[in-house]
């Protein structure tokens, strides 16, 4: 980058200010990390706009790391967001606003430059795909008190909710990591406030066969939970989907995977949803999700350092409920009649992904990859394959 072009970004981006941070300690800002050394007191050169900042305090070797303590920020132009490490309680905290405003004019006039990491941006394109959705309103409407995302806080979660094989994996990995026991951890700490989705629809008075029907499909839940809990809005839903997946992926939240699962599993046991009354919504949710399992997905997200989860192939297992839950989806779209030509764009460029990645099949009477329409079918769409490094909406 031209010297010109590097100082305009640093003056009209974010600078994170992260002071007294000791030295190995692992921080990460949404798909970078960064160990830190001697001379580091934070990043700049950060795009406006939302973010998820994480971090792990190390031992004096940097071989053994506290649980990871996240929480999200929404950035603006030439904004300085200044945190200060806590010695006592082993991690970062706000300044005071008198501290604030001297820091922020001493960023501002570059006193910091030379101790400032600069926010790689060859990798915002791949933030902005799993994050693309969130904004300040979701944010602040699902963040705990404090803004900590930690899965220290999740005893009661990691004790009561893991029930399948995939799920006492994550949760073996979590407690079997080398994680040093921290005071950071504060018992109080409150949980986030992810929408509530059950599991089972029961309604008094209605037939055991209607109920069957309306848990086979899951369609008449979903909007009920679109007008009660989002006030119909679609991109608020989908929103909490990729607050969940980053707070689970990047700040190991148990918690976070569970939401991210409900729904998922929501969303997948629609049927008449995707093809009548939701289709957009469905659209943006197989591109959402297509995205977060791709860059789950990739060989080296397993490695991070001892801080990262990642996402192991044992948790998508052929037994798992993502597989039977997209296997279902998948002869779902092939059995209707008519779909929308992008919903199943995006729906087959899932499934190669599944297979390609995690080796699934999933087959079904065809002749090609099991979604499939015959050529002189005239309610076959008109299909366009779209490029993967973009996200934007169509």
């Amino acid at each position: 980058m031209e010297p010109e072009s590097a100082v305009e970004f640093v003056r009209q981006g974010v600078t994170l200010l992260l002071l007294d941070v000791p030295q190995y300690t692992l921080i990460g800002i949404d798909t970078q990390m960064f160990s830190v050394g001697p001379a580091f007191k934070g990043i700049k050169m950060v795009p406006p706009g939302p973010h998820f900042v994480y971090y792990s305090s190390s031992s004096r070797d940097g071989k053994e790391f506290s649980p990871v303590i996240g929480y999200f920020i929404d950035g603006g132009l030439s904004e300085v967001i200044v945190r200060k490490w806590d010695q006592q309680e082993e991690r970062l905290v706000k300044v005071s606003e008198e501290e604030e405003e001297r820091f922020s004019h001493a960023v501002k006039s570059l006193e910091f430059d030379r101790h400032l990491g600069p926010y790689n941006l060859t990798q915002y394109g791949e933030w902005k795909c799993l994050s693309n959705y969130l904004t300040k309103n979701v944010i602040e409407r699902i963040e705990p008190i404090g803004g900590e995302i930690t899965v220290a806080s999740e005893s009661g979660v990691v004790k009561n909710g893991p029930k399948t094989s995939i799920e006492k994996a994550l949760d073996e990995q979590l407690k079997t990591g080398k994680f040093l026991s921290s005071s950071s951890v504060v018992k109080s700490r409150k949980r986030c406030y992810y929408t509530s989705v059950p599991h089972v629809i029961k309604q008094k008075g209605m037939r055991g066969e209607e109920l069957t029907s309306l848990n086979l499909d899951k369609t008449e839940l979903l909007e009920s939970i679109l007008v009660k809990d989002y006030a119909s809005s679609e991109d608020i839903l989908i929103g909490e989907l990729q607050f969940s997946y980053i707070a689970f992926l990047m700040g190991q939240s148990l918690e976070a995977f569970f939401q991210w699962k409900s729904l998922v599993s929501l969303l997948l046991g629609c049927s008449e949803a995707p093809f009548r009354t939701r289709t957009k919504l469905f659209t943006k949710f197989i591109k959402v999700i297509y995205y977060q399992l791709k860059y789950g997905l990739q060989n080296n997200r397993a490695e991070s350092n001892g801080a990262g989860v990642g996402v192991d192939e044992s948790w998508f297992s052929a037994d798992s409920f993502l597989h039977r839950l997209c296997k279902d989806f998948f002869s779902l779209v092939q059995d209707v009649q008519m779909v929308d030509g992008d919903l199943l764009t995006w729906t087959r460029k899932l499934k190669e992904l599944l297979e390609s990645s995690l080796g699934w099949k999933f087959q079904k009477n065809s002749e090609v990859d099991g979604i499939y329409f015959e050529d002189d079918d005239e309610y076959a769409p008109v299909i366009e394959m779209l490029d993967d490094t973009s996200c934007s909406e169509a």
